[in-house]
């Protein structure tokens, strides 16, 4: 009986997450009849969400998710290794790491106005190359621009993520790999890569997810001007409601939730390979 109770809070807490994907997939079927207002059941929204504009947000969205996850990746895992093998690394260690807790979480209108303040069409710092550089060319309001605002956050948060695993190289295993005759090369490619692979995609996936659901940031710096499955579901939700339609939003939320699950179904299956490698 006491068994059962411990687990009450687990199930609760189950019932919290599942249940919102679930009134997502009931409410998603449903339609209304825009001449009796007569509501049924039909498949229509899900094929709304794959044709015009809305197909067109969700390609946007995980070519903009993919490259700025990669990108955070690999400079946020060659900023950690850097700061762990500074010379001083236990004072840079610790100002590096509460940075990136900071900068990790400064993302929505705040993160935003900052860039546009710096670096935007009327920014200090774009008003300076202008004039004394003549440089021209470079939009924040543009799918570039809003990469580099992404990475202003998810370089922290891959520093965050995997500097514990970083960490977790002992340095007994390099010594034994030197003393038996290794390589570089030879040591990262049978000790440390198999060890570092599956945090490191896990980061990656995170870094992807985060990408993937921003919203407050592109809504203030882009707008409608870039194709975003975030900024379709605000529409779809407040304002360009349809008759008809209502549900729209609903769908291309649940084609959100599929596209997460698929990614950390990607990470499950990489992590179990990966530890078998090991093993």
């Amino acid at each position: 009986m006491l068994s059962v109770l411990g687990a009450v809070p687990f199930f609760l807490y189950v019932v919290v997450l599942v249940l919102p994907i679930v009134v997502l997939a009931v409410e998603s079927f449903r339609v209304t009849d825009p001449a009796t207002f007569e509501e049924s059941w039909s498949a229509a929204n899900l094929g709304a969400i794959t044709e015009g504009a809305y197909r067109r947000a969700y390609l946007g969205s995980l070519q903009l998710s993919a490259i700025t996850a990669v990108l955070g990746a690999v400079l946020g895992l060659a900023l950690a290794v850097a700061v762990l093998r500074a010379r001083r690394g236990a004072l840079l260690r610790r100002l590096v790491l509460t940075a990136s807790g900071v900068l990790a979480n400064f993302g929505g209108i705040p993160l935003a106005f900052a860039f546009l303040a710096t670096i935007g069409n009327a920014g200090l710092l774009t008003a300076f190359i202008r004039e004394r550089l003549g440089l021209e060319g470079f939009s924040l309001v543009s799918m570039a621009g809003l990469a580099v605002v992404y990475l202003y956050f998810l370089i922290p948060l891959m520093v965050l993520t995997i500097t514990p695993a970083l960490e977790a190289l002992r340095p007994q295993w390099r010594e034994a790999a030197d003393n038996l005759g290794a390589s570089g090369w030879q040591y990262w490619r049978y000790v440390g890569g198999p060890v570092l692979a599956p945090p490191v995609i896990g980061a990656t996936m995170l870094l992807f997810a985060s990408a993937f659901a921003a919203y407050a940031t592109a809504d203030a710096l882009v707008g409608s001007s870039v194709p975003l499955v975030t900024l379709q579901i605000a529409d779809a939700l407040s304002t360009n409601v349809i008759v008809g339609a209502e549900n729209l939003g609903k769908a291309l939320a649940l084609g959100m939730v599929l596209v997460v699950g698929l990614v950390m179904l990607f990470y499950a299956w990489v992590q179990r390979r990966a530890s078998r490698w090991l093993t």
